[in-house]
Protein backbone atom coordinates (compact mmCIF):
# COMPACT_ATOMS: atom_id res chain seq x y z
CA UNK A 1 0.00 0.00 0.00
CA UNK A 2 3.02 2.16 0.39
CA UNK A 3 4.20 1.83 -2.71
CA UNK A 4 0.23 2.92 -4.01
CA UNK A 5 0.36 5.74 -1.92
CA UNK A 6 3.94 7.02 -2.91
CA UNK A 7 2.82 6.43 -6.60
CA UNK A 8 -0.68 8.31 -6.11
CA UNK A 9 1.47 11.31 -4.40
CA UNK A 10 4.18 11.66 -7.05
CA UNK A 11 1.05 11.31 -9.90
CA UNK A 12 -0.50 14.44 -7.97
CA UNK A 13 2.16 16.99 -7.20
CA UNK A 14 3.25 16.71 -10.56
CA UNK A 15 -0.80 17.19 -11.78
CA UNK A 16 -1.01 19.88 -9.23
CA UNK A 17 1.69 21.79 -11.22
CA UNK A 18 0.25 21.16 -14.63
CA UNK A 19 -3.13 19.57 -15.13
CA UNK A 20 -2.75 20.04 -18.45
CA UNK A 21 0.13 17.09 -18.03
CA UNK A 22 -0.30 14.38 -20.76
CA UNK A 23 -0.63 10.61 -19.04
CA UNK A 24 2.06 9.92 -21.60
CA UNK A 25 4.83 12.72 -20.63
CA UNK A 26 4.01 11.71 -16.80
CA UNK A 27 4.35 8.18 -17.15
CA UNK A 28 7.94 8.94 -18.40
CA UNK A 29 8.22 11.03 -15.62
CA UNK A 30 7.66 8.24 -13.15
CA UNK A 31 9.48 5.62 -15.14
CA UNK A 32 5.93 3.44 -15.25
CA UNK A 33 3.76 1.66 -17.99
CA UNK A 34 1.25 4.56 -18.96
CA UNK A 35 -1.79 1.96 -18.68
CA UNK A 36 -0.79 1.81 -15.01
CA UNK A 37 -0.61 5.82 -14.43
CA UNK A 38 -3.78 6.22 -16.79
CA UNK A 39 -5.53 3.97 -14.21
CA UNK A 40 -4.22 5.01 -11.05
CA UNK A 41 -5.40 8.63 -12.16
CA UNK A 42 -8.85 7.38 -13.15
CA UNK A 43 -9.32 5.74 -9.96
CA UNK A 44 -8.51 8.78 -8.28
CA UNK A 45 -11.43 10.58 -10.06
CA UNK A 46 -13.84 8.00 -9.24
CA UNK A 47 -12.43 8.04 -5.47
CA UNK A 48 -13.26 11.91 -6.00
CA UNK A 49 -9.21 12.57 -4.61
CA UNK A 50 -8.97 14.36 -7.79
CA UNK A 51 -12.28 16.94 -7.64
CA UNK A 52 -11.42 18.32 -10.86
CA UNK A 53 -9.41 20.48 -13.38
CA UNK A 54 -8.83 24.18 -13.54
CA UNK A 55 -7.25 26.74 -15.73
CA UNK A 56 -5.43 29.29 -13.93
CA UNK A 57 -6.36 32.86 -15.79
CA UNK A 58 -4.95 36.32 -15.30
CA UNK A 59 -7.86 38.04 -16.40
CA UNK A 60 -6.13 41.30 -15.83
CA UNK A 61 -4.12 40.65 -19.46
CA UNK A 62 -7.96 39.89 -20.82
CA UNK A 63 -9.65 43.22 -20.30
CA UNK A 64 -12.39 41.54 -18.18
CA UNK A 65 -13.33 43.44 -15.67
CA UNK A 66 -13.64 41.68 -11.83
CA UNK A 67 -13.15 42.48 -8.45
CA UNK A 68 -11.87 39.55 -6.27
CA UNK A 69 -12.89 39.59 -2.53
CA UNK A 70 -12.29 37.95 0.47
CA UNK A 71 -14.89 37.37 3.17
CA UNK A 72 -14.04 36.45 6.89
CA UNK A 73 -17.83 35.42 7.94
CA UNK A 74 -18.21 34.94 12.02
CA UNK A 75 -21.64 32.73 12.98
CA UNK A 76 -22.84 30.59 15.20
CA UNK A 77 -22.83 26.96 14.66
CA UNK A 78 -25.86 24.90 14.07
CA UNK A 79 -27.16 22.24 16.90
CA UNK A 80 -25.98 18.42 15.54
CA UNK A 81 -24.17 20.41 11.90
CA UNK A 82 -21.68 22.54 13.45
CA UNK A 83 -20.72 24.94 10.00
CA UNK A 84 -21.70 22.45 7.90
CA UNK A 85 -24.99 23.67 6.59
CA UNK A 86 -24.40 27.43 6.56
CA UNK A 87 -21.29 26.77 4.70
CA UNK A 88 -23.40 24.68 2.14
CA UNK A 89 -26.06 27.63 1.64
CA UNK A 90 -23.00 29.82 1.38
CA UNK A 91 -21.24 28.12 -1.24
CA UNK A 92 -24.33 27.72 -3.23
CA UNK A 93 -24.33 31.07 -4.49
CA UNK A 94 -23.08 31.01 -7.71
CA UNK A 95 -20.84 33.45 -7.61
CA UNK A 96 -18.65 32.14 -4.51
CA UNK A 97 -15.77 30.72 -5.42
CA UNK A 98 -14.93 28.71 -2.02
CA UNK A 99 -15.72 28.69 1.40
CA UNK A 100 -12.99 27.83 3.67
CA UNK A 101 -13.81 26.52 7.63
CA UNK A 102 -10.54 28.61 9.37
CA UNK A 103 -9.49 28.74 12.95
CA UNK A 104 -9.05 32.42 14.45
CA UNK A 105 -11.07 35.14 14.85
CA UNK A 106 -13.61 34.50 12.01
CA UNK A 107 -14.97 30.79 11.37
CA UNK A 108 -15.64 30.24 7.02
CA UNK A 109 -13.82 32.52 4.98
CA UNK A 110 -15.20 32.88 1.33
CA UNK A 111 -13.93 33.94 -1.88
CA UNK A 112 -15.91 35.50 -4.83
CA UNK A 113 -15.47 37.52 -7.83
CA UNK A 114 -18.12 40.21 -9.02
CA UNK A 115 -17.80 42.66 -11.62
CA UNK A 116 -17.70 45.51 -9.66
CA UNK A 117 -17.17 46.49 -5.82
CA UNK A 118 -20.98 47.56 -5.95
CA UNK A 119 -21.94 44.15 -6.88
CA UNK A 120 -19.82 42.07 -3.99
CA UNK A 121 -20.86 44.60 -1.71
CA UNK A 122 -24.41 43.72 -2.69
CA UNK A 123 -23.89 40.14 -2.15
CA UNK A 124 -22.63 40.82 1.13
CA UNK A 125 -25.55 43.13 2.37
CA UNK A 126 -27.96 41.30 0.41
CA UNK A 127 -27.33 37.52 1.18
CA UNK A 128 -24.27 36.80 3.20
CA UNK A 129 -25.25 38.92 6.20
CA UNK A 130 -29.03 38.38 6.70
CA UNK A 131 -28.53 34.51 6.94
CA UNK A 132 -29.97 33.67 10.50
CA UNK A 133 -26.53 32.24 11.73
CA UNK A 134 -24.14 35.04 10.53
CA UNK A 135 -23.01 37.43 13.16
CA UNK A 136 -20.57 39.63 11.12
CA UNK A 137 -18.58 40.02 8.15
CA UNK A 138 -15.34 41.34 7.10
CA UNK A 139 -14.60 41.75 3.61
CA UNK A 140 -11.20 42.33 1.89
CA UNK A 141 -10.45 43.36 -2.20
CA UNK A 142 -7.51 41.51 -3.81
CA UNK A 143 -5.93 44.66 -5.43
CA UNK A 144 -2.88 42.64 -7.35
CA UNK A 145 -2.06 39.11 -7.97
CA UNK A 146 1.57 38.48 -6.71
CA UNK A 147 1.48 34.76 -7.00
CA UNK A 148 -1.87 32.36 -7.00
CA UNK A 149 -2.09 28.48 -6.73
CA UNK A 150 1.45 28.68 -6.69
CA UNK A 151 1.88 30.62 -10.47
CA UNK A 152 4.07 33.51 -10.05
CA UNK A 153 1.71 36.45 -11.81
CA UNK A 154 3.78 39.30 -12.16
CA UNK A 155 6.97 39.38 -14.33
CA UNK A 156 10.02 38.77 -12.44
CA UNK A 157 11.92 42.43 -12.24
CA UNK A 158 15.51 43.15 -13.25
CA UNK A 159 18.03 43.71 -9.73
CA UNK A 160 18.52 47.23 -9.60
CA UNK A 161 21.90 46.45 -8.05
CA UNK A 162 24.99 47.44 -10.28
CA UNK A 163 26.91 44.37 -11.04
CA UNK A 164 30.86 44.99 -9.62
CA UNK A 165 33.41 42.82 -10.94
CA UNK A 166 36.75 43.20 -9.91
Amino acid sequence: MENRLTLRNEILKNMERNSRIDLKELSVLLGLEEAVVANEVAEMEKEKVICGYHTLIDWDKTGTEKVTALIEVRVTPQRNQGFDRIAERVYNYPEVHAVYLISGGYDLLVTLEGKTLKEVSRFVSEKLAPIDSVISTATYFILKKYKDFGTIMVPKTESERMVVTP
